[in-house]
C-alpha cells in the first residue's frame, strides 16, 4: 500500500463561493502509479470547507443560503467580540460542514455518482489562497 501527498491552490474571490475542484483532484490521480484506493482530500485553515453537491446554479445559490439561515450575518459572535475580525460566522459554517472529505477511486478515476461533484466552500470573509491537500491510499 502506497500513501502519497499531492496538493491543490485555489484562490478565492468571495464569502460562501462554491468552487468544484473535482477535475482538479482527478487529474491528480491521473498522474500516480496507484490505480485503486481511497483519497482524503482537506482543506487546512478554520474559514474553508470540503462536501460533496451536484454543481448547478440553483444548488450553488441554495447551499449558501441555506447556511446563512443556520449561522445569520446580524448576530453576534463570540469569536468576534474576541478577535474582531468579523467572521464569527465563517468559523461556524465551516465547523458544521468540515475541512475534509474522503472518496475510492477506482481505475484512476473517483467513484461519485452521476450528478455528484467534490467542492470546496470560502466561508471567510474576504478573499484567500487556499492549500487543499489530497492524502491518497492504494495501490
Amino acid at each position: 500500500m502506497d500513501v502519497i501527498t499531492k496538493y491543490l491552490n485555489i484562490h478565492s474571490k468571495v464569502e460562501n463561493e462554491v468552487i468544484d475542484i473535482t477535475d482538479q483532484i482527478s487529474e491528480k490521480l491521473k498522474e500516480l502509479k496507484i490505480s485503486s484506493g481511497i483519497v482524503t482530500i482537506f482543506v487546512s485553515g478554520s474559514t474553508g470547507a470540503l462536501t460533496t453537491i451536484e454543481y448547478e446554479p440553483g444548488l450553488v445559490k441554495d447551499f449558501p443560503e441555506m447556511l446563512a439561515r443556520i449561522a445569520p450575518n446580524e448576530i453576534t459572535y463570540q469569536h468576534e467580540q474576541m478577535w474582531h475580525d468579523g467572521n464569527g460566522r465563517s468559523h461556524v459554517k465551516a465547523s458544521l460542514i468540515g475541512p475534509s472529505i474522503t472518496i475510492p477511486f477506482n481505475d484512476k478515476k473517483l467513484l461519485l455518482g452521476t450528478w455528484q461533484q467534490v467542492v470546496f466552500i470560502e466561508l471567510d470573509t474576504r478573499s484567500r489562497d487556499r492549500n487543499i491537500i489530497l492524502q491518497i491510499l492504494g495501490e
